[in-house]
């Protein structure tokens, strides 16, 4: 095959693996809602043959001389032995640990791989397997089916599930279940800036918190988790809700089939827009409240669209500062416990009831995201869309954290611990994002990134 050829196939490849950037504005293509949806039916029916779930997570860079390795193949013969089945990634690393050890330890040892623009090998010791070309599908998969999730040392892909799992739970979307997170030197600092930052704005309850087990050895994690283990009752993200044989699966499937493609419809038209993301819980007299004001005046001002969760706090200060200067101001909401919240400064809106769905619509269109101080939504949004970035899944946008104050230790111990520590990420990676105290500076980096679009000084 001719170079120039090979050249076109892998530039071709490359964009089919990216979320791309849409300058047309047209998300509705049939193939990408048939495909999820398949992805969908084909997860569902593979996880109802599996029983007595545990998923494991961690990172894929470790290998079997580091010592989360070793505890992670420990931890995995003693869920084989005490029955068990070990869901994993598939991949190298933690994975394979906890693969090998359900494997040793004659239990089932499953693999829900991912389908990456670099290989990423599904590991020797999985018995089951099945593969995901989408990051939120497969998120889905392994986390619907677990009665409880062991989280490892990781990197952006680790935190990005850690946050989604607990954030989930947190509204109700996913049952209380055993969380059990192994190394008190990685999680014991990422723990405390949840505590000093996030809880002491109102954005996380600390008895979410308080749940949570910190442990060092797969005895105390194995122990954490059966202390914890109760009958779990049904959620909306149970698995036993899709079960194939179960009479309410096809209106379940068939409801995210809606939901996708009255999202992408909602998008469409949709070609210059930012994503602004942060707490809900502050005052009208907040300086977060008058920044974010002032943020959503500029981008409208600046020929933005913008996008929030639509609910209050950050996210009705953006959406007024955009509506009164006569800018687009859309709100993309979730339905939390029953009930619907959208602010009145938003002109357009939908609102879903699953909340993987409403990422995908909320991070398909962005050309870039602003985040102001949060909780664990926030979080996860954050981490989710630095993964799809460096397992490229998404084009590199602007990632832009406003106030030092509050995200300067989560900067630091990314720094530390996943750069330098464990090596969970490379020193590229901790560059995708980058910190502003003002909307001027935001401003600024938005206008740097992206030259050629109308944007006034």
């Amino acid at each position: 095959m001719r170079e120039d050829t090979i050249k076109k196939v892998q530039e071709q490849a490359d964009k089919d693996f990216s979320y791309a950037l849409n300058e047309t504005g047209d998300y509705r293509e049939s193939w990408r809602i048939f495909r999820i949806m398949a992805e969908f039916v084909e997860g569902y029916q593979f996880l109802d043959s599996l029983s007595n779930e545990v998923t494991v997570f961690g990172s894929a860079r470790f290998d079997e001389d580091q010592k989360y390795y070793k505890i992670a193949r420990e931890f995995g013969k003693l869920l084989a032995e005490h029955g068990y089945t070990t869901i994993t990634g598939g991949g190298p690393g933690i994975m394979e640990a906890a693969n090998r050890g359900a494997q040793e330890g004659n239990g089932p040892s499953v693999g829900l791989n991912i389908q990456l623009p670099f290989e990423q090998r599904i590991n020797p010791y999985v018995g089951k397997s099945t593969a995901f070309y989408y990051f939120f599908t497969r998120k889905v998969m392994l986390t619907s089916p677990a009665h409880a999730h062991i989280f490892f040392p990781g990197g952006f892909g680790t935190f990005d599930e850690f946050f989604e799992v607990v954030h989930n739970i947190e509204i109700g979307k996913m049952c209380q279940m055993p969380i059990v997170l192994v190394g008190r030197e990685y999680w014991e600092p990422v723990v405390a800036f949840i505590r000093e930052k996030c809880c002491s704005m109102g954005s996380v309850k600390p008895e979410h918190v308080d749940s949570w087990h910190i442990v060092d050895t797969a005895e105390e994690a194995m122990t954490s988790m059966e202390d914890s283990h109760d009958e779990l009752p049904k959620c909306d993200l149970s698995v036993s809700n899709f079960h194939s044989g179960q009479k309410n699966m096809d209106w379940r499937i068939f409801r995210i089939m809606a939901e996708l493609v009255e999202g992408f419809e909602f998008l469409t038209g949709l070609v210059e827009d930012v994503t602004v993301l942060g707490t809900r819980h502050i005052t009208r007299d907040s300086h977060y409240y008058t920044s974010a004001y002032e943020l959503g005046t500029r981008l409208a001002q600046n020929g933005y669209a913008v996008v929030t969760g639509g609910s209050i706090g950050v996210a009705e200060a953006v959406n007024k500062g955009a509506m009164e200067a006569g800018g687009e101001s859309l709100g993309i909401g979730l339905e939390v416990y029953g009930k619907e919240s959208m602010n009145p400064y938003v002109i357009k809106s939908i609102s879903f009831k699953f909340p993987f769905t409403r990422k995908l619509i909320v991070t398909a269109p962005s050309k870039a995201f602003i985040f102001y101080p949060g909780g664990l939504g926030t979080l996860h949004h954050l981490f989710e869309v630095l993964t799809l970035i460096e397992t490229k899944k998404m084009q590199q946008i602007p990632i832009i954290l406003i106030d030092h104050a509050f995200w300067e230790p989560i900067h630091a111990f990314i720094k530390k611990v996943m750069v330098h520590d464990v090596k969970s990420i490379s020193d590229k990676d901790d560059e995708l994002y980058q910190i502003v105290d003002t909307v001027e500076a935001a401003m600024k980096l938005l206008h740097d990134f992206r030259p050629n679009h109308n944007n006034k000084t």
